[in-house]
């Protein structure tokens, strides 16, 4: 999608506003001699941003409007290196709510739903993110945070909650726990909104056959709001995203070109707004696509499939480049297999070795399954995994994000 008037209008806003604040970006335009913007042409010849620059500008290299309009600081859930510090003024953070409310409203959430909001508070974008959004729409939050399984089943019957908000790997943890513990015919949830991490169709299946729920994936990142500036609808054809707000172009990761819509690569986003920490061409690393044509659900917002995977995803083992999506696809071919899998990969006796383990019921031959597994790997993939086949709930469940790929090469 090319950048319309209205928005490249936008753009230059944001663009007189960094030069004006020297922020780590006014730095780079001021150094190219970029004052503005006037074709789609001139916008893709702007310089990226990335992590690493948002990083340099730590602490708050990234302010862009004068330090009395900030209101609020929110900072990435990265672990490596220097955090990154995003601030907020009071519109930026009512823009945000605005989006939020408009994702629950796509979800079909009304005023008088009870939202159970389980993602972590504090300076990670989540769980007031959720919130925020859900006051906007005049819903009632159940601002549990994350953790504590007993205190949220309770809460959950006792306030009828009829939406959970959630990482995957904790909705799965809680649908188990409800199954296990016999309380489906005591809730009340009817819908799940559902972000943070990648997941697969086959958890997908798990938590809603067992929650009984529709579930909607919301998409968002730290250094652009956070979770809130897309989700899908219930005809699930992918994320609508809000373009009054974020401009988005995907790229060829390789070459940084923009792809025709309808092709894969990596999601850059473009602020239009935003005051405190306005972000131009930054690159997400989140690869997907842009859905050509029409909605069925009749909304005007384009939309974005759901995330693939991450270019950093990308595994290189015996010169082969994989991706845990890649498994993950493989996997989806055996009804046996619970959603639930972890890749360990090793070097021992000077070659890297791929160990998947995977979880299944006692029904079926363990044996016999990892060989079927194996042999489904090597034809696909091109290069044979150990595959441990072990009994469902033996794998770890997560409060927060599954961590699915485990490089011990580099620990």
């Amino acid at each position: 999608m090319k950048i319309s008037e209205l928005q490249i209008s936008q753009v230059n806003n944001q663009i007189q506003a960094l030069r004006k604040a020297g922020s780590f970006y006014g730095k780079k335009l001021e150094e190219a001699g970029i004052s503005g913007v006037s074709t789609p042409e001139d916008f893709e010849k702007l310089p990226f941003s990335e992590k690493s620059d948002l990083r340099d500008a730590y602490p708050l290299g990234l302010m862009t409007a004068p330090e009395e309009k900030i209101v609020r600081i929110h900072s990435s859930s990265g672990t490596t290196g220097l955090p990154v510090i995003i601030p907020y003024t009071a519109k930026d953070v009512d823009d945000w709510a605005i989006m939020f409310a408009r994702c629950y409203e796509t979800a079909g959430i009304t005023n008088k739903d009870r939202i159970q909001i389980t993602p972590g508070y504090g300076l990670w974008t989540a769980g007031i993110g959720f919130q925020n959004g859900a006051e906007k729409l005049g819903a009632m939050a159940i601002p549990m945070g994350p953790g504590n399984t007993d205190k949220q089943l309770q809460m959950m019957i006792d306030m009828k909650s009829t939406v959970i908000c959630a990482t995957s790997s904790y909705a799965l943890l809680l649908a188990e726990e409800i199954q296990k513990r016999g309380l489906r015919d005591k809730i009340c949830l009817k819908k799940g909104v559902i972000g943070s991490e990648r997941w697969g169709e086959k958890m997908r299946q798990r938590i809603r056959t067992e929650l009984g729920i529709e579930l909607y994936d919301i998409y968002g990142l730290t250094e652009i709001y956070g979770p809130g500036i897309g989700v899908n609808c219930k005809y699930e054809t992918g994320m609508h995203y809000w373009d009054d707000y974020i401009y988005i172009e995907i790229v060829d990761p390789q070459t940084l070109k923009p792809v025709p819509d309808g092709e894969p690569g990596e999601i850059v986003i473009t602020t239009l707004v935003k005051e405190g920490a306005p972000l131009i061409r930054y690159r997400t690393h989140d690869l997907s696509r842009i859905i050509p044509g029409e909605c069925p659900c009749g909304s005007k917002f384009p939309r974005l499939d759901i995330i693939m995977g991450r270019t950093d995803d990308m595994m290189k083992i015996k010169g082969v480049n994989v991706f845990p999506s890649q498994i993950e696809e493989v996997l989806r071919e055996f009804p046996e297999v619970s959603s639930e899998y972890q890749i360990r990969i090793s070097h021992l006796d000077g070659r890297d070795t791929m160990r998947i383990y995977v979880e299944t019921n006692g029904s079926v031959s363990f044996a016999d399954l990892s060989d079927r597994i194996a042999a489904k790997v090597k034809s696909r993939i091109g290069f044979t995994p150990l595959v441990k086949v072990v009994e469902i709930g033996v794998l770890p469940r997560s409060e927060k994000k599954s961590k699915r790929v485990i490089d011990e090469r580099y620990e």
